[in-house]
């Protein structure tokens, strides 16, 4: 007698290898149906931003090949995720669903109430962990708390029982006698077309071949020196992971033991699972301070401004420069990003959310947990933040992370022709050079939005502020 099958609902798990959902419906002998429902318009939901749905379309596109290579097929599917399941359950008698667990608080709520429905209706709903090295409930302080704290959370995941090998993709699977209808990926619009911005997106390639290509190049070129450095965006020292992370074409385990030899970066995966802790913990921390100060901090919100931060005119080259890497790839370099959110949080004194809001919608890495935590940490009001009177100093970081200015040349071509000593302070620059170079700051370049040593008295006066208060 033929068994009922068995679906497979993928989200941010967009790989065959290392996927337990997948491999245990498969290890059942079941036909197995994979499928993906693109529900983002639901309450509480944090609807996918332009980036992420240009990333998102390339990994399914690519999934949905491997799938092919097994005999399968990804059904696509639009709508409230508990009602695309039933519709599919009722179309192809399956006898229930497998699923790997995501975090965010509003995927918590919707999969705890899907489970609880199916299992009342005595179906199968199985949930595996696919996407963090670490449950958040597992890690725990001495006390029985969550940690706030970085340094000792990661101590406490290096002391808990190491991550598990990998498993390889299946290399066979059952698939059903008829398969379901499913969406058009082209139906769904998630490339951009007028105007098409995505152009320089081209240096990524999404999905899960892309990730394996991606972890082995960085594993063989860059970990060995990835401590000293990951800093310098000038050069391809990082791993450029994140968005594959994100989606889940390849698993932090896979990355965690590939990467073992560097403690540091292991502690950068360290980071982004302390992010999910905290996010597990705190759900509201996408949209409210963690420290309760800070909810009152004196924001100087400036429409001018805060354009002038997106489209990276500031005056300001480092900055500038990632604004528009990130702008061109829907990337940035670390360090860069801290640069970047630092200026617009105190030189500029604009609401970390206006800077987490903007990220969200343009970086193909966008994740719930790592913007959130790692916003809240520049801006001084989150778990383990910076010093609120730690104040990157925009020229002083350009001339030791990128100390020839190759990183500025490249994403501010105005600036290209400038020397090094130049680069990262243009409006210091004597008039010949300037000439030389075709610069001219106010018009092919412009002149600094605010003064450094203003805006960061400035910065200080106001944190000072939340510090008397308090």
């Amino acid at each position: 007698m033929s068994l009922s099958p068995l679906l497979v609902w993928f989200r941010q798990d967009l790989r065959l290898s290392d996927n337990p959902a997948l491999r245990e419906a498969i290890a059942t002998g079941a036909p197995v149906v994979p499928v993906y429902i693109l529900d983002d318009d639901a309450p509480g939901v944090w609807r996918m931003g332009g980036a992420s749905r240009w990333w998102l379309h390339h990994s399914l596109a690519s999934l949905a090949r491997d799938l092919g290579d097994l005999g399968l097929k990804l059904i696509l599917r639009r709508g409230r995720s508990a009602a695309c399941l039933d519709a599919l359950i009722g179309e192809t008698k399956a006898a229930g669903v497998h699923w790997n667990r995501c975090y965010e608080p509003f995927a918590v709520a919707r999969d705890k109430t899907i489970k609880a429905d199916l299992e009342a209706r005595g179906l199968v709903a199985k949930s595996f962990n696919a996407n963090l090295l670490f449950e958040p409930w597992t890690i725990v302080s001495k006390t029985g708390t969550p940690f706030r704290v970085f340094t000792p959370f990661w101590k406490a995941c290096l002391a808990a029982e190491p991550p598990s090998a990998a498993v390889p993709a299946p290399k066979k699977a059952s698939a059903p006698g008829a398969w379901p209808a499913s969406d058009a990926l082209d139906a769904w619009a998630l490339l951009p077309t007028k105007p098409d911005w995505a152009g320089g997106f081209s240096v990524w390639t999404p999905g899960e071949a892309g990730a394996q290509a991606r972890l082995a190049s960085f594993v063989a070129t860059a970990l060995s020196g990835y401590a000293s450095s990951r800093d310098r965006p000038d050069i391809e020292a990082t791993s450029r992971l994140s968005p594959h992370l994100h989606f889940g074409e390849i698993s932090p385990r896979q990355c965690f033991h590939a990467g073992a030899s560097s403690t540091k970066f292991v502690a950068e995966l360290g980071w982004r699972e302390f992010s999910h802790h905290l996010l597990f913990q705190l759900p509201d921390l996408p949209e409210t301070a963690l420290r309760t100060e800070f909810r009152d901090f004196p924001w100087r919100e400036n429409p001018a401004h805060l354009r002038a931060w997106r489209k990276g005119a500031t005056g300001y080259p480092i900055v500038d420069a990632g604004m528009r890497e990130l702008w061109q790839t829907g990337w940035m370099h670390n360090r860069v990003r801290m640069i970047a959110a630092s200026f617009l949080v105190k030189h500029l004194l604009q609401p970390w959310r206006a800077g987490e809001d903007w990220f969200w919608d343009t970086l193909v890495d966008a994740d719930l947990a790592n913007n959130a935590a790692s916003w809240q940490w520049v801006a001084g009001c989150g778990a383990d933040a910076a010093p609120y009177f730690r104040i990157f100093n925009p020229m002083l970081q350009g001339a030791k992370f990128d100390p020839d200015g190759a990183y500025v040349r490249r994403f501010v071509p105005e600036l290209a022709r400038l020397p090094a000593e130049h680069i990262h302070t243009p409006w210091e620059a004597p008039a010949d050079v300037l000439a030389r170079a075709g610069v001219k700051l106010g018009v092919t370049y412009p002149n600094p939005i605010v003064d450094h040593g203003e805006a960061r008295a400035r910065a200080l006066a106001a944190f000072q502020s939340l510090k008397e208060a308090a």
